[in-house]
């Protein structure tokens, strides 16, 4: 018997579990993986993540190894023009974009959980609910037999998530393009004067990103309308690094080219880039029977604004607040008051989901769909003055800080369980 079963140890399992901590919650993560996962290198952290940050109490720790980014620079590869776009710090804490390397976040996360928070190579086969003495209680159920009932199921197993899917939620679309992600290492660094800047580069389709990590250091993303001819999932990393290189962004500066001659294969990933439509999330199940989801699992989204591990630690902290919130109100955390907490939550989230969901999609078509005059237009005036205000608002959300229950009795099983 478990309090709280979260389902996936990546940013938003692990930043659950610490907000659910933080209120006197004890959280049992299950992980498929036998560690935990760097899939995808680094991710740039906007002033919402890390106001985030700051309620899970470790935002000081990360900024300690972050340099932030002040600014970044979008180039026309056709015309050369450049748009250069300022990053002002949030007004609640003067917080700035920063780089952070995906697994040192994870680990800074779950070194704030106690022992034996997370279970490794644990994947679930099945997800039940049952009343027992009136009560609604969840069911897991492991491919090694394991059954483990909880007060609460929170699914952060990514866009594939299995949660999702017994929520009733339609799976993720494609969006039409896939992404290629890497990590370039200089041993003598890399030269570049670019520490406090983020550099891009659009084409018709195509759309290339690098940013510094350390001075030895850069992390770069490429991101094309479909799946080129070699880039199928089978490709190895040889193959995808050559054809970015020869075919794909053969037309950025010599420079940038270079980053990408230096990528470390074994960090060179290639995924479709998926979505779920914002209709599903702001019409769909997101929370059923003390049962609920959050990060990837709940609004898979683009990465054009770079907050999909910003929205997912805002989950994390929202979360943690309703719950927190029904833990000061009843002293323990009770099943039958903490799916009207969790129904909160989902509430609350919905809208700011779909607007993630709905401007990192438009974002990006309308950024590398140059092909006609229109599309132009868009993106060189609607682009530029109208969604620019919308991405500055959208960095600027308080997702709000933890209640403080340190003093409030630890929870405890209703004796009816």
């Amino acid at each position: 018997m478990e309090e709280v079963v979260i389902v996936g140890a990546g940013v938003a399992g692990l930043a659950t579990a610490v907000a659910l901590e933080k209120v006197g919650v004890r959280a049992l993560i299950l992980e498929r993986s036998n560690g935990l996962r760097a899939t995808g290198t680094a991710l740039g952290l906007f002033p919402n993540a890390w106001v985030a940050l700051d309620a899970l109490g470790v935002a000081d720790k990360l900024a300690a190894l972050c340099p932030p980014f002040e600014r970044g620079y979008i180039t026309d590869v056709k015309t050369k023009a450049t748009q250069e776009v300022h990053y002002p710090p949030n007004s609640r804490n003067g917080a700035l974009p920063r780089a952070v390397y995906r697994k040192v976040l994870l680990e800074v996360l779950a070194e704030e959980l106690p022992p034996n928070s997370i279970r490794f190579s644990s994947r679930i086969t099945s997800i039940e609910t049952q009343v027992e003495h009136g009560l609604s209680i969840c069911i897991v159920t492991l491919d090694d037999g394991t059954i483990i009932k909880s007060k609460v199921v929170i699914g952060c197993d990514g866009i594939h998530s299995i949660v999702a899917r017994w929520l009733g939620l339609h799976p993720p679309v494609s969006s039409g393009r896939s992404g290629v992600r890497g990590l370039s290492v200089f041993p003598k660094g890399h030269g570049f004067d670019h520490s406090h800047a983020i550099r891009q580069f659009v084409d018709v389709g195509k759309r290339v990103a690098f940013f510094t990590l350390t001075d030895k250091e850069i992390y770069w993303y490429f991101a094309a309308m479909c799946p080129p001819k070699g880039m199928g999932k089978e490709a190895d990393p040889e193959t995808i690094q050559r054809e970015v290189m020869e075919d794909l962004a053969k037309d950025i500066p010599p420079a940038y080219l270079d980053i990408i001659k230096h990528s470390d294969l074994s960090s060179l990933t290639r995924t479709p880039l998926m979505f779920r439509y914002p209709w599903d999330i702001l019409f769909g199940n997101l929370a059923r029977s003390n049962v609920t989801v959050a990060g990837d699992a709940m609004h898979p989204m683009t990465p054009d604004l770079g907050q999909g591990g910003c929205s997912a630690l805002e989950d994390a902290v929202a979360l943690g607040r309703h719950i927190g919130d029904s833990i000061s109100k009843h002293g323990k955390l009770m099943t039958q008051y903490v799916g009207v907490a969790i129904g909160r939550y989902a509430k609350e989230r919905r809208l700011r989901a779909a607007t993630l969901v709905t401007a990192s999609y438009l974002t990006g078509w309308v950024q590398q769909d140059a092909s006609s005059r229109l599309m132009r237009f868009l993106r060189d005036v609607f682009h530029r003055f109208l969604l620019a205000r919308v991405v500055s608002g959208i960095a600027e959300y308080d997702c709000g800080k933890l209640p403080s229950v340190s003093s409030l009795p630890s929870c405890e099983s209703e004796s009816s369980i």
